[in-house]
C-alpha cells in the first residue's frame, strides 16, 4: 500500500534521515520482531517527525522514541491534508483491523432515514446504516444530529405522514395522538385514511427527500400559480406563506446532503506529484483514490480539451466497492469531517439529479486548487455543534 522502504540502523541515522523528504506522508515504522506492533501515523513533516521518533533522546525527557526499536519505515508522499486522513484510514484498517476504529475515532454523520420496510412508513435520525441492499432509504450527511433532526422535523410539517415510532395496528377505537387532533397526520393507527392515501403522502415525502425539497417547492409553486389564475386569492396567499415557509429549509441544507445511494461526487486535492492535482471520486457514499491528473497532457498523445480529459480519467477510475453497511459509515464520517470543517481545503462538485458531473466547473475547480486559490464555495458549510 505505501510506495516506498527504507532501513534504519541507529549507527547510520545521518545518511537515513537525509533521505525522507521534508514534506507530508504517512509513514509505517517496524521493529526487527514481527510479532511486535507497528508504528502507524501521518505528518506535515516526514524528516522531522522521524527526526523525534529516531533521533539520539534528549536527557531527561519523556517523548516517545523508537531509536532503539525501529528498523525500517514504510511511507507514501501526500498532497493534502484530505489524503492524508484517507490513506491513513486505509492503512490502519489493514494492519489493525479489529481497533482501527478507535484509532479514527470515527463519529458517524446523522443520517434521515426512510423505514420503507415498514407497513406505514415513518423518517427518524440515525447515525447507523442498514444493510446494503435493504429498502429503506438514507439522507445526509448532516453536520450535526441536531441539525438532522431540525431538518426532519421542519420538513414533515409541511406533510401528514405519522411521526411515532411504533408499529401500528390500525384500530378505529384508538384515540390518535396530538398530531391528528392537529391534522397534521393522515391517522393511520385509527383508519383515518385508506392505505393507498398514506402511500401516496409517504411518496410525496420521499419525493422532497430525493429531490432536496425541489418538488415541493414546485408543487406549491404550481398550485399557488393556478390558485391566482382562478382568482382564489385567499388560497394562493396560503400557499405563498407556505413557500415563504419552505424557502429558509431549504437554502440552509448543505449541498452534500443526498441520498446516499445516489451521492456521487468529485472532489479535487493539491497532489504530490509535480504538476498534478488529485481526484477522489465519491460513489453512493464512498470514496474511491487518489487518482493523479496532471495538468498538461502527457506527450505524444492525441490533443484533448481539459474537460474531455477530466471526463476520461473518471472513466477510467474504479469506484469504491463497499463490503458492508459500516463501511460506508466510515467513508461518510471522514467526509463529513472534511466538508463540514470550518477552513477545508480542496473542492467538491456534486453530480446533478440525473449522475452528471458539471466538467466545466470541474476545470476551474482544478486551475484554482492547483493555484492554492479559494474555493469558489456556492452553499459555505455549516460548522458542526
Amino acid at each position: 500500500m505505501l510506495a516506498q522502504c527504507l532501513e534504519f540502523s541507529p549507527t547510520d541515522d545521518t545518511q537515513f534521515f537525509a533521505a525522507l523528504p521534508a514534506a507530508p506522508a504517512v509513514f509505517v515504522l517496524r521493529s526487527g520482531n514481527a510479532d511486535a506492533e507497528p508504528y502507524v501515523s501521518k505528518t506535515a513533516n516526514l524528516r522531522r517527525r522521524l527526526e523525534k521518533l529516531l533521533g539520539q533522546p534528549e536527557e531527561p525527557s519523556k517523548r516517545l522514541n523508537l531509536r532503539d526499536r525501529a528498523r525500517s519505515i514504510e511511507f507514501t508522499g501526500t498532497g493534502s491534508d484530505f489524503e492524508s486522513g484517507f490513506l491513513l484510514y486505509q492503512l490502519l484498517r489493514e494492519t489493525f483491523p479489529h481497533a482501527y476504529g478507535a484509532r479514527m475515532r470515527f463519529r458517524f454523520a446523522a443520517l434521515v432515514k426512510l423505514h420503507l420496510e415498514n407497513a406505514y412508513p415513518r423518517a427518524s435520525v440515525t447515525t447507523r446504516l442498514g444493510r446494503l441492499q435493504r429498502k429503506s432509504s438514507y439522507y445526509g450527511p448532516f453536520p450535526s444530529r441536531v441539525f438532522a433532526e431540525k431538518f426532519a422535523s421542519d420538513s414533515l410539517d409541511f406533510f401528514k405522514m405519522r411521526r411515532c415510532v411504533e408499529d401500528l395496528n390500525p384500530d378505529p377505537n384508538f384515540p390518535g395522538c396530538v398530531y391528528s387532533e392537529m391534522k397534521m397526520c393522515l391517522a393511520p393507527c385509527f383508519k383515518g385514511c385508506s392505505d393507498e392515501e398514506y402511500q401516496s403522502e409517504v411518496q410525496r415525502v420521499r419525493k422532497h427527500f430525493d429531490s432536496a425539497g425541489d418538488s415541493l417547492l414546485r408543487e406549491f409553486s404550481s398550485q399557488r400559480d393556478s390558485a391566482s389564475a382562478e382568482l382564489q386569492f385567499e388560497q394562493a396567499s396560503a400557499l405563498h406563506a407556505r413557500l415563504e415557509k419552505l424557502k429558509p429549509l431549504l437554502s440552509q441544507l448543505p449541498e452534500l446532503v443526498r441520498r446516499i445511494d445516489q451521492l456521487k461526487a468529485v472532489l479535487i486535492q493539491r497532489s504530490a506529484e509535480v504538476g498534478a492535482v488529485n481526484f477522489f471520486r465519491v460513489d453512493e457514499g464512498c470514496i474511491a483514490g487518489p487518482f493523479a491528473f496532471f495538468i498538461q497532457p502527457v506527450e505524444h498523445t492525441r490533443p484533448q480539451s481539459m474537460e474531455a480529459r477530466v471526463e476520461e480519467l473518471l472513466n477510467a477510475s474504479p469506484k469504491a466497492e463497499p463490503k458492508s453497511a459500516l463501511e460506508v459509515m466510515e467513508h461518510l464520517a471522514i467526509l463529513k469531517r472534511w466538508f463540514f470543517r470550518g477552513t477545508r481545503k480542496g473542492e467538491i462538485f456534486m453530480a446533478d439529479a440525473n449522475g452528471a458531473l458539471p466538467l466545466r466547473r470541474i476545470v476551474r475547480g482544478i486551475s484554482r486548487v492547483y493555484r492554492n486559490e479559494p474555493a469558489e464555495m456556492e452553499n459555505p458549510p455549516a460548522l458542526e455543534n
